[in-house]
């Protein structure tokens, strides 16, 4: 592929599995989709049998506690679209049409792998048109109490700083800084799971979450020990998972962005909160057309001389 240029999938790829919060049999087909088209999702399987078109778009979210949903709730909806778009923005794909006959994106083993490893089946391929990125060019940032996040402008690709704090002794303070490349996100973020503690589990099924979740695809957490039998994928597998839905979270921009993402004991809403932020302010991002980048990654942007255009906001 050649550098600046947009991408798709070369062929479609269907994945299957069953929500982790409603627990749905759900079946998803990734198809390949023309230049400047973005990412979308189809809802199909709807009660009057229609199907509905939703963009991936910081502008459709309906909600994010424990998850992030877009679309329309009394129409068409989509929730948990957090873990494949990592892999879709991870990857560098710029293109595709997900479509899905449930309410949930299937969950797999509560990470990225199982997307990664279907792109990857498949193959990426260069569309031909020129990509356009969104560069931070002025800091924006949201706070709730301690926990905040925040883009800044920087230099080269999109720079991820995440950092958690929880009272568990498993988990403790973690802090993960990368570069996000295709090569540094298949290492270090695709296999990283998610979590959660038993002692939430009997409220969160009463508020009709987490009803379709088990050792098979989240990491379990009971006081200060981990329940499934084969341990922890990384010894910093939380902060990895959540900077792994930071990824998710902010490929909702609608291209990729150049700066830097910081956050505190930050979650989906904050992500998409300061994604708000962002587009709410015209001083505060730019539009740029084709960077150079290195071979295999988004390092080595050079800004200088590029034209730059107000980002659309819908």
């Amino acid at each position: 592929m050649k550098p600046g240029r947009q991408t798709t999938l070369c062929e479609r790829a269907v994945l299957s599995g069953r929500g982790v919060h409603s627990n749905a049999p759900v079946q998803i087909v990734l198809h390949p989709s023309d230049a400047n088209t973005g990412i979308s999702f189809v809802r199909t399987g709807l009660d009057d049998g229609r199907s509905h078109s939703i963009d991936a778009r910081w502008s459709e979210v309906a909600a994010t506690r424990l998850c992030t949903v877009i679309g329309d709730p009394d129409r068409a909806s989509v929730a948990t679209v957090e873990h494949v778009l990592a892999a879709l923005s991870g990857l560098g794909v710029d293109n595709a049409l997900i479509e899905v006959d449930g309410p949930e994106m299937p969950i797999m083993d509560g990470s990225a792998q199982d997307f990664v490893d279907a792109i990857d089946q498949v193959g990426i391929s260069d569309l031909g048109a020129t990509r356009r990125y969104i560069r931070i060019v002025k800091s924006v940032r949201v706070e709730d109490g301690r926990a905040f996040s925040e883009l800044r402008p920087a230099g080269h690709g999109l720079r991820l700083e995440v950092e958690i704090d929880f009272p568990s002794k498993i988990i403790g303070r973690q802090r993960k800084a990368i570069l996000l490349e295709p090569a540094t996100f298949r290492r270090e973020l695709a296999r990283a799971r998610t979590f959660g503690f038993l002692r939430d589990v009997e409220q969160l099924w009463r508020a009709g979450f987490a009803l379709g979740s088990s050792l098979e695809n989240s990491v379990a957490l009971d006081d200060d020990r981990v329940l499934n039998p084969e341990g922890l994928r990384f010894p910093d597998e939380f902060v990895r998972h959540k900077m792994l839905d930071a990824v998710g979270d902010l490929a909702l921009a609608g291209a990729p962005l150049i700066g830097a993402y910081r956050s505190y004991c930050s979650g989906h809403r904050l992500n998409v909160a300061v994604l708000e932020a962002l587009f709410a302010d015209r001083s505060a991002y730019a539009l740029v057309e084709a960077p150079r980048r290195r071979e295999g990654g988004f390092a080595g942007l050079s800004l200088a001389a590029l034209p730059a255009y107000a980002a659309e906001t819908n």
